[in-house]
Formats: C-alpha cells, structure tokens, sequence
C-alpha cells in the first residue's frame, strides 16, 4: 500500500470490519477497551459452530499482514547478524483469537553463524566444528564443546543462551521484529470531543486509566500547544487567563489552517465552576469550556452547538496533530469514514489535512463513499471493496472486476475531474451551444488571416448548453479561482438569469459580454455576428438536398424575428424542411468541413463585428492579469 490509501466499498461490503482487524493487530487507542478479537462477537457467525468444536485447540487467525523493513532497520540487523541473514525485507505478522502475534521472515542461519563466530579466538578445529553449525543450537554445542574457552567463546554463549529457544527467528522477533512492528490508530465518529469538560472527572479517569475517546481528543488538542491539565490549576486567575488564551491563539491558528469553510472563526477557552443543578461529572468544577467565537456575528458558541461537520472536523485535527511518536516504530492511522458530515469543499480540507499534515509521518489508510475524498489525481491509491457470497470481503485495486455501484465513487470523482479539466483552463470562456465553440473558432480564424482582432488563443471556450446552465458551470470554473467570461446569447426569456450571472461573484460584470451588443439587433446569436447572406450561404450548403429551391435567401426568411435563427427556425416550419426543426450544428459543421471556400467569403461588416466581440472578450483577459 502507498503512503496513503483509500477504500471505497458498499455499505456492509466490510470496509469498517477490514480497519478493525487491522487495528486490532497491535492497536495504540484501544477502541472501548477492545484489545483483543472475540470469537463469539467476531467468528464469521454461519460457520461458528463448526469452529467451536476446534477453537481451543487451533484457534483461527484473524488478521495477516505483510510488511517491508526499511533500509534502516536492514541495517541494523545486518549489522548485528550479518550481511545477508534476512532473504527477504518481507516480514509477514499474524494475529488470531487466542491474541497472541505470530511473525515469519526469511532468513539465513548460516550466514548469522558465520558473522557471530568470525571474531571468536578458538582453537582451528572449533572454530571450524563451530562454523559448520546449520541451527543456533548446535551452534551453542559446539562452543560449549570447547576445552578452555576463551573470553569472546563463553561472551558468544552467554549472548546465545538468552535467545529463547536458541532460535534465531525468535531472537529477530524478541530484539527487533516486535519493537518495530507499526501501530494502529484508529478514529471514528466517536472520538469527537466535548466542549465542556469537568477538570475533576477528567483527571480522575487519567489516574484511574478509564479515559475514554473524546476525553483523549481534548488531552491531544491541549498537547497541539504544549497545555496539560495542571496548567489549569493556577491559583493566579490573570496568569490562567493568559495561558488559556495562548491555547486558544495556538490552537486557532494551526487548526484554521486547514478549515477553510468559516475561515474568520476563533477558538476561545474559558473557565467556570461547576453547577450543583448540571448533570453529572459537570456539576464539578472546575468546567473547561471550548467556545467558538464568529466574527460575522459578533457572538461566541458553545463548540458542541457548532454544525457536526465543524465538530467533527475539529476533533479530527485535535486527534492526530499531536500522536505520541515512538521512535522504534511507526504509527498507521485508520479513519473509518473521515469527514461523513462535510460538505464536499470541507471534504476537501480532509484530504488536505490527510496529504499535508498526516502522511508526511503516518502512513494512512482510510474508508469513504464520497466522491469528494478521492484525490483523482492519485486513483492507484484507490481500492475497491466487495463482499463476494462464497469467498467473503475482497479488496483489490483492480476496480473494473467490481460492480457498478462499489465503483460510483470513483467514477463520480473522475468524472467531476474530466467536467472541470473540461470547462477550465486558466482563462474559461463560457459560450452557449457547441455550435457557438466553431463559429468562434472559425471567425477567429477569419479575423486573423485578414489581420483584425481574433480571439486570444489562452481563452479556453466552454459550451455549457445555454444561459439556464451558465449559472453552474460558472461557479465550478470560478471556485477554481480561474478568470471567467460569458459570451452569450440574448433570448427574452434569458435577460433576467444572464444580469444576475455576476451576483454570485465568479465573475467580474465586465465579463459578462452579450452578442447583441455587436450586432443590429435588440437579440443576437452567435450566427447573427455573420452577415444574412453569408450565413445563408452556409446554411443553404448544410441543407441543399432539404430547401424547396435547394438554396435559401434572405429575402425568404421573412419572419421579423430580430435573431436569424428564429428567422430561419420559422421558414423551416412553415415548409417543412428537416421536420420543421433546425439543427445549428449541423450548420456549423458544414461551415467548419468547408471552411476553406466559405471563409474567404465573409464580408468586411462580419469581420468587424467579430473583431469588435473579440477586442471585449480579450479585455476582460487583460483587465483579469492585471488585477
């Protein structure tokens, strides 16, 4: 598994199942004090009858993992065995019911033996009877055989006979293979912390060791700054008060870091007694109250009144941003379904989080259904998890073996990053219909050859499907903080939506540029930027073998639509052509398929039109760079 992994499966396809056996194998938070697996809670329940009859005698394992030594701990055991001892970095652990750890490794006795008996001073015949060994046992035989020993013999057998077993698989695992071996962390909803807290009670479960998950996410999110509970037993209130608000400035501007969503709020802690008429432990002071204070409303909260996505995310980063390291070993986090209750941005500050503060140090492995925490730039991180009717939970990373539904997260999330790679380049400009992307291009094309103003080659032009769509597509482009502009038609029906376009703030309102501007007309198209006869010129080519006379004028689009597609849209109707309806792209492609004989047709009055739409479109480029 990479540095960080992520699962996605169905419900009950046995994601959550997965973390806790892994947890399990040598858990650091022992989850409501489960520190062992139980048969009758955890045995597969259809086939436990079968397995009672033979648990005491062979107990099942539950968990088998694979792990890899580091060039370090490589190192080191050569160091102490020899070059060349273990075969393999691999070292496989297992852990059953009956909660012992079992380890296999591949390793080398004689290259171990021929590494411990090398600075041994020995007669030649011992040395060599030594050094002919093929297990620690004889190994040690042989040493002890030996008349008169000297230092480095008898300091060689004392080493060995503290080896339990005279095995050097044991003595891998005693000295080096358990001491190394990661530990779990596992964190769930339930580990979300309270915003008030009994000092008393608290302290008293430390003593006792009965601290439970939220208590121990309060203890760390002290720890973030350096705070311990004996920091609140000042008797001097302004020292307190003072160190109280360092927490609270500390706590704040770390955690405020990756919180993007209320980005203005503020942690503050504040005392009070305890309250005789409060339910227990918090009728016993002194309280610690966790409050959030928002500056758009000038008022501070109690931080379990904040939304759960708040409290969660919260306790989430108070939880791992200050795990006790072991130097011996690392540590994997386990997150079961991490930011459930966020919004899909906030989600994103989990992932965030996850990449920038977490696996940097953890490796991490986690669960999801949401879309928005699978980076889809990183899908080899991805596994797929299905609970197949005779072989059990699978997890693979070979995604397409699955079902359509274990797979939706993952096809959602790289579908939403085809639709933003799609619509966004550093500058998006949104047009209407497909059909308007090739008049674009082409007229563009025109300007350029007859050396007047075309389109800026870095706009990327985005058909979105009309002015009841830009709305959306403009705040996915413009939440990326890209520069955005409009280009769009002016149909009555469209005027109120397309002058609210710009409320929302994912575009400036000079970038909201309408066709009709440039052109005669109170309503224009794309098409209209053309001059009547050219377009139907172009549109006669598209329908030759449809018109009644194989060709249309514009004397015969006699309709008094401002927009020559309405025009057109009526002369269709009233004679039948193409079942009465007009397909502008098809229009469009025709011109594109035969560009090299209709272009240089355009007249200077549709070239000026389109270098005037074009002068606008590059100005709102410019006035953009330049803010």
């Amino acid at each position: 598994m990479a540095e960080i992994t992520c699962l996605v499966g169905k419900n009950e396809s046995g994601k959550t199942a997965f973390l806790h056996a892994l947890h399990l194998l040598n858990p650091l938070n022992p989850i409501r004090g489960k520190v062992r697996f139980d048969d009758v809670m955890d045995f597969p329940s259809r086939r436990f009858s079968a397995y009672r009859k033979v648990r005491e005698e062979s107990p099942a394992d539950v968990v088998t993992a694979v792990f890899e030594l580091t060039d370090t701990e490589l190192k080191i055991i050569e160091e102490d065995l020899g070059a060349g001892v273990l075969k393999s970095r691999e070292v496989t652990v297992a852990r059953g019911y009956d909660g012992r750890r079992r380890y296999r490794s591949s390793y080398a006795v004689e290259k171990a033996i021929g590494h411990l008996t090398a600075s041994i001073e020995a007669p030649a015949a011992d040395k060599q009877a030594a050094q002919m060994a093929t297990t620690i046992g004889e190994l040690n035989a042989a040493l002890t055989a030996v008349t008169d020993p000297h230092e480095s013999v008898t300091d060689l057998i004392a080493r060995l006979e503290s080896w339990h077993d005279l095995s050097l698989g044991v003595y891998l695992v005693d000295n080096y293979l358990d001491r190394w071996l990661p530990r779990f962390f596992y964190f769930s909803d339930y580990s979300t912390m309270h915003g008030r807290v009994s000092l008393p009670d608290l302290k008293a479960k430390e003593a006792s060791g009965h601290l439970d998950e939220a208590d121990r996410t309060f203890l760390s999110l002290l720890r973030t700054v350096d705070a311990d509970l004996t920091d609140f037993e000042e008797g001097d209130f302004e020292a307190l008060t003072r160190e109280l608000e360092g927490a609270a400035n500390g706590i704040t501007r770390d955690a405020f870091t990756f919180w993007r969503q209320n980005p203005g709020l503020r942690v503050t802690i504040q005392m009070s007694a305890g309250n005789p008429s409060d339910e227990p432990p918090l009728n016993r002071g002194p309280i610690v109250n966790l409050r959030i204070y928002n500056p758009k409303h000038s008022v501070t909260v109690p931080f379990d009144e904040r939304s759960r996505g708040f409290v969660w995310f919260f306790s989430f980063y108070a939880y791992f941003s200050n795990i006790d390291e072991d130097p011996q070993r690392s540590t994997i986090l386990l997150l079961d379904e991490p930011g459930l209750s966020l919004h899909a941005t906030a989600q994103g500050d989990v992932l965030a989080f996850i990449e920038h503060k977490l696996a940097p140090k953890h490796q991490v492995i986690y669960t999801t259904h949401s879309p928005f925490l699978i980076d889809p730039k990183r899908i080899d991180r991805v596994r797929t998890v299905a609970d197949s009717e005779d072989r059990g939970t699978i997890i693979t990373a070979d995604g397409y073996k699955t079902d359509i539904e274990t797979m939706f997260p993952l096809q959602a999330a790289i579908s939403y990053e085809l639709a933003r790679a799609f619509v966004t380049g550093p500058h998006c400009l949104l047009v209407g219909w497909p059909s308007d992307l090739l008049y674009l291009q082409l007229l563009s094309q025109a300007c350029q050859e007859a050396s007047v103003t075309s389109l800026d080659p870095r706009w990327v032009i985005t058909p979105v499907g009309g002015a009841d769509k830009v709305s959306a597509f403009a705040s996915l482009v413009g939440s990326a903080k890209l520069n955005v502009a409009v280009l769009i038609d002016g149909n009555p029906r469209d005027q109120q939506r397309i002058r609210s376009l710009p409320d929302n703030d994912y575009f400036l309102p000079k970038s909201l540029i309408q066709l009709r501007d440039f052109t005669p007309g109170k309503e224009a198209d794309v098409e209209d930027l053309i001059d009547p006869a050219g377009y139907c010129a172009i549109l006669s080519g598209a329908y030759a073998h449809a018109l009644p006379r194989g060709e249309i004028k514009p004397a015969d689009l006699k309709s008094r639509q401002p927009r020559i597609v309405a025009r057109t849209e009526a002369y269709f109707r009233d004679n039948n052509v193409a079942q009465g309806r007009l397909d502008r792209y098809r229009v469009a492609a025709y011109f594109i398929r035969e560009q090299a004989e209709l272009l240089p047709k355009l007249n200077t009055t549709t070239l000026d039109r389109a270098a005037k739409m074009f002068d606008r479109v590059n100005g709102c480029l410019v006035e953009h760079l330049e803010q």
